[in-house]
């Protein structure tokens, strides 16, 4: 399978590692605003996001990957390219242990060590990083980023665009809202409202995030 990788940051460097290490795929280009133009290097196309849609034009075969980090850029991505869902593949890292039972959408990347477990429901464009635990029942909308070793405890609900910080801890069935924020090495016993940003332990809210 020939992949087309969206963003050349930190965070692409781990993506292309879990596609290099699965023989049947293969990166046909990496492609970011930083390059002006469309051009070849060591067989791979370089260039802008925009030339998205001429490589589709070429190799209409082509998937994709949208490597970047952070959820708001993720989604207007999606939004500025309107490629069909069918045009993004989810990444899963060899390391990681899926339940056949959860459910996982187009776009989303499991990284090292993760654990998806039983009837959890993954949306798209998802991040689920490094050590990372989304437990039973746990529903993520899309453009969620779990960190790395953050633990969703079972029935957890994380909106569209929620950010859960490394190592941040959410007990069971507490909702955190759409496009908020939660920090690193924070223990959620409460529900967090959309827009808003919560830190410590137990987890306070400390900002109304700005309006995605």
């Amino acid at each position: 399978m020939e992949l087309v990788v969206i963003g050349e940051g930190g965070h692409s460097k781990v993506i292309r590692e879990i596609i290099r290490s699965k023989s049947d795929y293969k990166i046909i280009a990496i492609l970011d605003d930083k390059y002006d133009e469309l051009t070849v290097i060591n067989d791979i196309y370089i260039g802008p996001i925009s030339s998205a849609h001429l490589l589709l034009n070429r190799m209409n075969h082509l998937k994709f990957v949208i490597a970047i980090g952070n959820n708001e850029v993720r989604k207007l991505i999606v939004a500025k390219l309107g490629l069909s869902k069918e045009c993004y593949i989810s990444l899963i890292h060899d390391t990681a242990v899926v339940s056949t039972s959860a459910s996982i959408g187009d776009g989303t990347v499991i990284m090292t060590g993760t654990i998806v477990n039983a009837d959890a429901v993954i949306g798209d464009h998802v991040i689920i990083n490094s050590g990372a635990i989304v437990e039973h029942d746990s529903q993520l909308g899309d453009y969620v980023h779990i960190a790395p070793r953050a633990t969703l405890t079972g029935s957890v609900i994380a909106e569209a665009g929620a950010m859960i910080g490394a190592g941040a801890t959410i007990i069971p069935g507490i909702k955190v809202g759409e496009w908020a924020v939660i920090g690193a090495g924070a223990t959620v016993i409460s529900d967090i409202p959309s827009y808003s940003t919560a830190v410590g332990t137990p987890a306070r809210l400390i900002a109304r995030a700005m309006f995605v």
